[in-house]
């Protein structure tokens, strides 16, 4: 009979080297709104980043929903500029303890502010980072950010569908709160997926009235695993 031992050594061995290999393993986080989150998102994205090892996190972009300042209708009744701020970095702290190193895709909400200061000649030294605003250090605010070949973006150019395939890169965004979706696209000499995230928002919140008629938001994140497989997880409600 013969020596099975150098083949078993041998699956050990590569059994270790797979354990100790470094894969991202990347948590996409969808949009949060705040202060207008839903409560139990933070718990769902938690269990998420430890059912699948994850080891690296993306939030998708509009952590902050800044309403007093929209650009849709605003609430007369709803918070006034410093209560929603205040509130909206308050709950943006269990964010930062829980996902203390991650990285930011700025959304069109996140960027109300800033844009409002350029439209009103007010020049960059006189504002401060999202770091100093929201209290999040640590966090990276980008524009786009990509991984093993994979793009994430906050999504204001359309859907996830469209862009993979103009850009012909794989592609993660958020921005479209009622879509949680991956689909692949395989050509001669390329295959991509566009995924949407879906997101995390309070539906029942006043800073969500412009979109009541529509559909109801679907409350997801994603992962993305060595930038070659893709899962979508929804919360159940």
């Amino acid at each position: 009979m013969s020596d099975f031992r150098p083949r078993i050594k041998g699956q050990m061995l590569d059994a270790w080297n797979n354990l100790t290999r470094k894969e991202r393993r990347i948590l996409a986080i969808g949009d949060l709104h705040e202060p207008f989150c839903l409560d139990e998102y933070l718990d769902f994205c938690k269990d998420t980043y430890r059912k699948y090892n994850c080891n690296q996190v993306v939030f998708i972009g509009d952590v902050i929903d800044s309403h007093y300042s929209s650009f849709h209708e605003t609430d007369p009744d709803g918070m006034g500029g410093g209560q929603e701020l205040e509130l909206a970095i308050q709950r943006l702290q269990r964010w930062v303890e829980a996902f203390p190193v991650a990285d930011v895709t700025i959304g069109n909400h996140d960027r109300i502010i800033s844009r409002k200061a350029f439209s009103g000649g007010i020049p960059k030294a006189w504002i401060k980072s999202f770091n100093e605003v929201l209290n999040a250090p640590t966090w990276r605010f980008v524009d786009r950010v990509a991984y093993d070949g994979v793009q994430y973006v906050h999504g204001e150019a359309g859907t996830a569908r469209t862009k993979c395939r103009a850009d012909m890169q794989s592609t993660v965004q958020g921005h479209l709160h009622t879509q949680c979706y991956s689909e692949w696209y395989v050509g001669q000499n390329f295959k991509v997926f566009g995924t949407q995230v879906g997101c995390g928002i309070d539906f029942d919140k006043y800073a969500f009235a412009y979109a009541k008629r529509g559909k109801k938001p679907a409350i997801g994140c994603a992962v993305v695993i060595g930038g070659k497989t893709v899962i979508n997880e929804l919360m159940d409600l």
